[in-house]
């Protein structure tokens, strides 16, 4: 019996010390109690779309940056025209877009085309300069699509899609690099025709070398 009272206590205990630290963080903060609960709800959302993203395709950054470091390494560059650019990373979060997984508009690119880390995966570029649907090799990162824009996306600069702020941070940054030209586009991008280059055979043995 000493021994449940004592974990009693300390339970009580506990639950006395959050509720008075979250007092003292509402009335420091000012944080409304439905503004924490829609911050628990978008990490709970958010959470559920990298599990079925899990589920569905290629999410593990690592075996992504293996399989680019492949395809570089067994291609010939010497017929596709390079140009130089500034790339940084983005994700579909509040971070970069402003959106939350409840917004309809979540995850979806000025294309219509939902954002995808893959063999194809879906980038932002100036469409002056590079159109939609244009493809490019970006060394580190693999074959990128051209499928969005951004505000601050001018000139030879490119927004490359990443699944998480982590996966930014730790696997990319920002770089100065000579990307490769693979197609020019159109300025039309479907699902269909995003579908269509992630099952392309020739380059599936890219995505099994990479589970080896």
């Amino acid at each position: 019996m000493g021994i449940n009272k004592k974990i009693f206590s300390r339970v009580v205990f506990s639950i006395l010390f959050i509720l008075a630290l979250f007092s003292s963080f509402k009335i420091i903060a000012n944080v409304q109690l439905a503004t924490i609960k829609e911050w628990f709800s978008d990490a709970l959302l958010i959470n559920q779309v990298y599990a079925e993203e899990n589920k569905t395709g290629i999410t593990n950054e690592r075996i992504m940056v293996t399989i680019a470091k492949n395809i570089e390494n067994n291609t010939n560059w010497s017929n596709y025209e390079k140009v130089t650019v500034t790339a940084t990373g983005y994700t579909a979060g509040k971070e970069s877009t402003g959106k939350s997984p409840k917004d309809h508009s979540y995850g979806i690119t000025y294309s219509g085309v939902e954002v995808k880390r893959d063999l194809f995966s879906t980038i932002a570029a100036d469409l002056n300069v590079f159109p939609i649907g244009t493809i490019l090799f970006i060394p580190g990162y693999g074959y990128g699509v051209v499928a969005d824009k951004g505000a601050a996306v001018k000139g030879n600069h490119l927004d490359l899609y990443f699944q998480t702020v982590g996966d930014v941070f730790e696997h990319w940054g920002k770089k100065k690099l000579a990307v490769y030209i693979i197609k020019q586009g159109t300025g039309k991008f479907t699902e269909t025709d995003l579908r269509d280059l992630n099952e392309q055979n020739s380059l599936q043995v890219f995505r099994q070398q990479s589970r080896n």
